[in-house]
């Protein structure tokens, strides 16, 4: 057995102890997630937009006040993105899911905890409802989710038409107009909007920062990114920081190092050099407000919940690739802004699967968030040691053990 995982079989805390009290009740005896034989089975189990928005409102009004449904922005198709918010802590914490709108496992999981916390009266819930604010922007590429695509719907032309500026610079590296995945870029253009954020939280489209490279900003010019960009400057100018975001994503399929045991969620808190070390140094005029300890705490919560489950799928997690510098990317840009910020990676798209293991990665997300949600809540998750984030098995291409 990989030393890293034998060594967290091992771990408890007060994390996992509050997690098993406000957590999804799973079964536990299935192995990691394995590829179907198709690669495009029936994604009609996973929720639309049409449902998303009714959903949401069944849960506003049964909740006795406790949900807030917003609209946060609209889409480039004009789309209504929504925004839930539950708690009045003043401990915040940000979710997205779908950025990405083929990648729809963590809108599932996030809906189960918001009916949860929105409808139970139980003592577990009221403690998390009086410490924490939650705000929750369960599909946040909506225009992609509609068409189960990783791109939103959006020309090129159109961002010239709302950045006369750019008329004469080449479109961003992350514009898709060719087939890819599967997906027809060419009739309907789009941005991978989770490379359109940048840590300057006020930044202005410039035609010299264009076209750009992953390793570099993006440009608020989607109006999903701005949507999630401007709700975090709001709650950051209600309550002073926005302590938590989290991101909700699918990967490819990795193994856990040194195992043949497939990953079903890999875990982050790293997703640009920390600005306090030499290989940070270009983002040194954040180092004040970075919480890079922070991050690792937070991510041990959400991998100790899940450790806590025994010998199953739900303990096959691993570290998301460390050496990754992406200041365009949500994650990225909050960090940067002072947030404990956490990427979930679930192996596999959403038509790479089928119902049963559907509902095992939907409990592995609600466990991994209710871990981090419980955590902070209670205030365990400070006592973590940050250095043990580092004993967390990495991804692995390949099996071994």
């Amino acid at each position: 057995m990989n030393v890293k995982r034998k060594f967290f079989l091992n771990v408890l805390s007060s994390t996992i102890v509050a997690a098993a009290l406000l957590g999804p009740n799973v079964s536990l005896a299935e192995r990691g997630p394995n590829p179907t034989g198709g690669t495009n089975l029936s994604t009609e189990a996973f929720l639309n937009y049409d449902e998303l928005v009714k959903k949401l409102n069944q849960l506003e009004q049964v909740s006795a006040g406790k949900v807030k449904v917003e609209v946060a922005g609209k889409t480039n198709q004009g789309r209504s993105i929504q925004k839930v918010t539950i708690g009045h802590g003043d401990k915040v914490v940000l979710i997205q899911s779908e950025i990405h709108g083929n990648e729809k496992t963590g809108t599932v999981a996030l809906l189960n905890i918001l009916e949860n916390l929105g409808q139970s009266n139980s003592p577990e819930v009221k403690k998390v409802l009086d410490e924490l604010t939650i705000v929750a922007i369960p599909m946040m590429n909506v225009d992609g989710s509609e068409l189960d695509r990783r791109g939103n719907e959006m020309t090129w032309s159109e961002v010239v038409g709302k950045f006369p500026q750019l008329s004469n610079v080449k479109p961003t590296w992350n514009y898709y107009t060719t087939p890819r995945s599967g997906d027809d870029y060419a009739s309907k253009p789009g941005f991978d909007v989770n490379r359109d954020f940048n840590p300057n939280l006020n930044y202005v489209p410039k035609p010299q920062d264009f076209p750009g490279a992953s390793e570099k900003p993006g440009w608020f010019i989607t109006p999903e990114a701005q949507t999630v960009r401007d709700t975090y400057k709001a709650l950051k100018s209600k309550f002073g920081k926005v302590d938590v975001f989290i991101d909700l994503h699918h990967q490819g399929f990795p193994y856990i190092e040194g195992t043949d045991e497939r990953v079903t969620m890999s875990i982050s808190g790293k997703f640009v050099p920390n600005p306090s070390t030499p290989e940070g140094a270009k983002y040194a005029e954040y180092a004040d407000n970075f919480k890079y300890d922070f991050s690792r705490q937070l991510t041990l919560s959400a991998y100790n919940a899940l450790q806590a489950k025994g010998n199953s799928v739900f303990t096959n997690i691993s570290l998301y690739d460390q050496s990754i510098d992406l200041p365009g990317t949500a994650l990225g840009t909050f960090a940067l802004n002072g947030s404990g910020t956490v990427l979930f990676e679930v192996s596999g798209q959403t038509q790479n699967f089928g119902q049963k293991e559907k509902g095992q990665l939907v409990k592995t997300v609600e466990t991994g968030l209710m871990g981090i949600i419980n955590g902070v809540t209670d205030g365990s998750v400070h006592n973590l040691n940050p250095s043990d984030y580092e004993n967390i098995p990495e991804s692995s291409t390949t099996p071994g053990i």
